[in-house]
């Protein structure tokens, strides 16, 4: 499909852009890209590991961008006066944006399964995949995360698998509203709930979504689902969920610190299931991911056996060490879902908290503000901690109004304990000075993979006190 061809990633270095690029590049195309982070200095050794793999790298100045017959991979919100962009337009290059690309190579696959709803997706088709390669489907993973299961040394960005067996699972992205691009076989519906679009959006985009799949999977827990798949007249589905009438339900459940074990009821038959990754959240993950590999014909004991040894993701409740007996943990939580889940995980045993947040961006503050302040306020005790820096920005035309300080003082005034740090590092020194034995440290944030780094460097300093 695009052997002969030449792509060029503007922002290759991105986690959606990079496992697309490597798949991409597995079928003969050449592949080329620019990334901002580049030019900056920062995530060197990403960059080299591309550049290892025959991917040439430029400045993000147009200066990669030499012929007419290149196809320029571009969000579609990159101005057209960003170097690569004008330098496109000047040489007739066709333009398409990550999900076109994606779409593209997802609906030519012999057999799909999709991921969507607002939280779970990664690790969702991180189960997915893993379940679908120790079945012996070689299956090509298109993933946001670094899946630990695929992650080695020669590996350490392993967010995509190529696979050789016509089948292809993928997250999909209801943000920019291209999810509408993708016809999948198996449609994966986790949850809908506030994020990047209203929820009038959402019902449209994901109602869409799983009324064209041969079969969808949705949760039976989720409000929002209920509503939508009642409202559809689905050729074929199955639920997951903790409550009664879940097609796969999880009963019996007991959490740990570090993992779960429940009993999957599926119909009149009971099967004993354990997980690595801990929290309710994971155990519904599992759920989908297991009815999910079942509808594309997986036995489900050998589904079941394939998740036990399913390690997670990088950046998804990433327990980064412990040292003092404080435990720092990072992970990806950004949007009110996401960290009530992670909060809730955290709460479920003894420990203060003390929770870091950078948002990833001045958009989101403006648009989720209030639910993110909420989420923090209801989910944490009055010994836990709560520190924000400003928000994630790496240059451009963005309305900076609304600011960290506008969640801290809707924490605090909810009878919170919450501190605005401007800059992240004075964050880091606040957190090691407040830290004791017994505390659980979480940095969390998307949109920049230094967050991980961070994390290291807090672990770090409190093993040096």
């Amino acid at each position: 499909m695009s052997e002969d061809k030449s792509y060029y990633f503007c922002g290759i270095g991105g986690s959606g852009m990079l496992p697309l690029a490597m798949i991409v590049k597995a079928t003969g195309a050449r592949v080329s890209g620019s990334d901002r982070a580049l030019d900056q200095g920062r995530l060197a050794d990403k960059f080299q590991w591309l550049q290892d793999r025959g991917i040439d790298l430029f400045q993000q100045d147009g200066s990669g961008l030499v012929d007419g017959n290149q196809i320029l991979i571009a969000s579609a919100a990159i101005e057209d006066s960003v170097p690569d962009v004008a330098q496109a337009l000047a040489l007739g290059c066709r333009r398409m944006t990550r999900a076109e690309l994606l779409a593209e190579h997802f609906n030519s696959a012999q057999r799909s399964i999709a991921v969507g709803g607002t939280s779970g997706k990664s690790t969702v088709t991180g189960m997915i995949g893993w379940i679908l390669t120790e079945a012996g489907c070689d299956p090509t993973i298109m993933n946001g995360a670094v899946m630990k299961n695929f992650a080695d040394a020669d590996a350490p960005f392993a967010s995509s698998r190529v696979g050789a067996g016509g089948m292809i699972v993928s997250e999909v992205d209801e943000s920019d509203g291209s999810i509408a691009l993708f016809k999948p076989e198996i449609a994966v519906l986790n949850n809908v709930s506030l994020d990047h679009k209203s929820l009038a959006e959402l019902r449209i985009l994901f109602g869409n979504f799983i009324a064209k799949s041969n079969h969808a999977i949705w949760n039976h827990d989720d409000a929002e689902s209920i509503a939508l798949v009642g409202s559809l007249d689905l050729s074929d589905a199955s639920s997951f969920g903790f409550s009664e009438g879940s097609d796969y339900r999880a009963v019996q459940v007991e959490e740990q610190a570090l993992g779960a074990s429940f009993t999957l009821r599926r119909g009149d038959a009971d099967f004993p299931v354990s997980l690595q990754v801990p929290g309710r959240h994971n155990i519904a993950n599992a759920l989908a991911a297991i009815a999910a590999s079942c509808a594309i014909g997986v036995p489900i004991d050998s589904a079941i056996s394939a998740i036990r040894s399913f390690r997670g993701l990088a950046r998804r409740f990433d327990i980064v060490g412990t040292a003092n007996d404080v435990t720092v943990i990072d992970d990806f939580g950004h949007n009110p879902d996401k960290i009530a889940a992670t909060l809730r995980t955290l709460k479920t045993f003894p420990g203060r908290v003390i929770a870091f947040f950078q948002p990833h961006g001045f958009g989101p503050i403006k648009k989720m503000g209030v639910e993110l302040a909420a989420v923090f306020s209801e989910n944490l005790s009055d010994d836990d901690r709560v520190i924000l820096c400003d928000p994630v920005y790496f240059g451009g035309t963005v309305d900076r109004s609304h600011g960290s300080e506008s969640i801290v003082d809707a924490i605090i005034a909810a009878g919170g304990k919450a501190e605005h740090i401007a800059a992240r590092q004075e964050c880091g020194d606040r957190m090691v000075e407040l830290a004791k034995p017994g505390d659980r440290i979480v940095v969390m944030g998307a949109r920049d993979d230094t967050l991980h780094g961070f994390a290291l460097a807090i672990l770090t300093a409190i093993s040096l006190r």
